[in-house]
């Protein structure tokens, strides 16, 4: 008997995510005429780069069975780095961003380095990171932003390419490498592998540390890209960049499907449960919503999407 194609596409763990971002996507354009306007919806993208980039290396983590509460620290400790090179030291605005994006990667090699060498627990290490690397920001700023950015640069942040924001531009291709790298490369069948059975993936020869290490790397080097790119956006290298950025990547990859116990989901999924996020609190902007509402009804609607997911993986899936 031949498989309907009806079905297995139904069966696909991100048609859930996909009809649940649609729905709100639709409602939202119902309930107001503000929001399909381009200039809503470059704000909606360009405000989903910056936290789609550290949710496309949390997805990676969580897939691996880790977790990563310091990727918006390190992002924005990145960024305040990279302009004090940039004015304080009169380094090539280039060079600068190239260098801290490698001290992004340094510093989640760095947690990668003391989950498998100490073996301990990635949440409770991050936990620890997070507020020594937070404090060396301080240390570094003394609270006070650094202005004037070179405008060389500012286009990275600042600028379009065929009307789409550049920064969600460098977002899709981030997706796009991850993506390939984790469906189709052996890299990503370790990573999944590690998830889903640690033991058995070292029965099988897989250097589970050196993958933990990288991928822990990975994500430090994406969170940096994301405090460089909101440092273009905003014009100066603000201390409190990335502040915001520590629950929503983990919250869009558990609404993208991504288990948090690990060997389960992608970095699209996760980048669709960002967006679902990026949408309602658009929307709660758009209407007006007292900011006491705000965190009520935007945690409302992702429980109403979560819920949804479950009930297509069971029912229609048949991942009972």
């Amino acid at each position: 008997m031949q498989p309907n194609p009806f079905l297995s596409v139904l069966r696909n763990p991100l048609v859930g995510v996909f009809i649940a971002l649609l729905v709100i996507f639709v409602i939202s354009a119902v309930a107001s005429p503000y929001f399909l306007t381009s200039y809503n919806m470059s704000v909606v993208a360009r405000s989903l780069a910056f936290v789609g980039l550290i949710t496309i290396g949390q997805s990676m983590l969580m897939m691996l069975g880790e977790l990563d509460l310091s990727l918006g620290v390190i992002g924005g400790l990145c960024g305040v780095v990279s302009g004090m090179l940039m004015i304080n030291l009169g380094l090539n605005p280039w060079v600068a961003l190239l260098a801290c994006l490698l001290l992004g990667a340094a510093l989640g090699c760095f947690n990668g380095l003391m989950v498998t060498v100490l073996k301990l627990h990635s949440l409770v290490l991050t936990i620890g990171t997070a507020g020594v690397f937070g404090g060396a920001n301080l240390v570094l700023t003394k609270g006070v932003a650094i202005t004037n950015i070179p405008k060389e640069i500012q286009f990275l942040g600042r600028g379009d390419l065929f009307g789409v924001p550049m920064p969600f531009v460098v977002m899709l291709i981030v997706l796009i490498i991850a993506s390939f790298v984790i469906m189709k490369t052996p890299f990503g069948r370790y990573i999944y592998a590690i998830g889903d059975n640690t033991p058995a993936a070292r029965m099988l020869g897989i250097k589970v540390d050196t993958v933990r290490v990288l991928v822990f790397t990975i994500a430090g080097m994406l969170a940096a890209l994301a405090g460089l790119l909101m440092v273009t956006r905003l014009g100066t290298a603000q201390p409190s960049i990335g502040e915001t950025w520590v629950l929503p990547p983990i919250a869009a990859s558990v609404i993208g499907g991504v288990a948090t116990t690990g060997g389960v989901g992608t970095p699209l999924g996760a980048i669709l449960g960002a967006a679902i996020i990026g949408v309602i609190e658009n929307i709660i902007v758009l209407f007006g919503v007292s900011p006491y509402w705000q965190g009520v009804v935007s945690g409302f609607i992702v429980v109403l999407a979560i819920s949804f997911d479950s009930i297509s993986r069971r029912y229609i899936r048949g991942d009972r």
